[in-house]
């Protein structure tokens, strides 16, 4: 089980592998309040542990500017040509709404938290008490907001699409030392939606010895096979972003899972994780059994004592219970010291 979900369900380590498996909702809601509380509800039924939210306004992430480096210009980008305010404007989730999302998460047994993006955001969230807190990739750098969350003494997940190692360290050492009782990183590229190639997921056991602590995934690319994968890899943290049917449109539709989509996420990296278990060799406790399926040395014809062994009458079949078949070699021209009957397991007392 990801210690992050330990923590907060104060579960002891009874060796569940589960990851701790976040659905995003971003903007996906599209300014409706109803359409929040149902993505709360398909993620409570496709099995994920919590619904994360973002919490800002477009004043607190940027000026009312239209021109300029206000205006996404890259031409690869899902908002091209969208001015910063306008979109932050379109994708928020208005404040008032946090508590009653909140409140159906509960109703449906599953976290609710946020991203916050300033310190008034952690205010909010303060009075909602919320159980941990998500640092966003574009705030991986700002050590104001870490320390102000770490102040709350509560867990943080950071994501660090675009950091460098010093970055990320920094942050890290941000949120120990301001009080955070437990800090789990993100991998995460940021682009939307990010090529699977660009995942270079073998950084997550390299994060994971490097910083001394519960590393996971927040992903953003199509599909599941980049999750699943970072689960067999080690990570025990998923967020995905996640919406009810991306024909639906909305900021952050177009790399969102849809419920069949985070339901199938559930449970194959469940099983993913499972799959880890330890280094190991030789038959587990399942296969104990299986070795009789494996080849031996029989009897193949009626014997009498004296008679000579050949590849006739010695040979390698199914079940696996006789002589083991590198000795078939060894065995050929030796004459047996008593009778056998056709199908009777070579042993070396045969010869003895």
């Amino acid at each position: 089980m990801s210690r992050l979900k330990q923590i907060l369900t104060a579960y002891t380590d009874d060796g569940d592998m589960s990851p701790f498996i976040i659905a995003e909702m971003s903007g996906n809601h599209n300014g409706s309040l109803e359409q929040a509380l149902k993505i709360v509800d398909a993620a409570a039924d496709a099995g994920a542990d919590a619904i994360k939210l973002q919490t800002y306004t477009a004043d607190t992430m940027t000026l009312n500017i239209a021109q300029g480096e206000f205006v996404i210009n890259d031409p690869k980008s899902l908002w091209k040509g969208r001015a910063l305010y306008d979109l932050y404007a379109e994708a928020h989730t208005p404040w008032e709404w946090h508590a009653p999302i909140m409140q159906r998460a509960r109703e449906r047994s599953i976290f609710c938290f946020s991203s916050p993006f300033d310190s008034t955001a952690v205010d909010l969230l303060e009075s909602l008490d919320v159980p941990c807190y998500k640092i966003a990739s574009f705030e991986c750098i700002d050590l104001s907001l870490i320390k102000r969350v770490a102040a709350t003494g509560k867990p943080m997940i950071i994501s660090t699409g675009m950091a460098t190692i010093q970055e990320i360290a920094e942050a890290v050492d941000t949120a120990r030392t301001g009080g955070c009782p437990h800090v789990v990183v993100l991998k995460c590229t940021s682009n939307y939606p990010a090529p699977p190639e660009h995942s270079n997921l073998l950084t997550i056991p390299h994060m994971a010895q490097l910083l001394g602590c519960e590393v996971g995934l927040s992903d953003h690319t199509m599909g599941i096979g980049v999750p699943v994968a970072a689960c067999a890899l080690g990570a025990t943290v998923i967020e995905k972003h996640f919406v009810l049917n991306r024909a639906d449109g909305g900021v952050d539709a177009a790399f969102s899972a849809e419920p069949d989509e985070l339901a199938s996420l559930v449970q194959e990296a469940h099983r993913a994780r499972q799959a880890l278990g330890q280094v190991k060799y030789g038959p587990t406790d399942v296969e104990v059994n299986a070795r009789n399926r494996r080849r031996s040395l029989y009897i193949a014809q009626d014997m009498q004592a004296g008679d000579v062994l050949t590849k006739d009458n010695l040979r390698s079949i199914r079940p696996g219970l006789g002589l083991p078949p590198k000795y078939l070699e060894v065995l050929i021209g030796r004459r047996i010291s008593k009778s056998a009957k056709r199908g009777d397991r070579m042993s070396w007392d045969l010869i003895g």
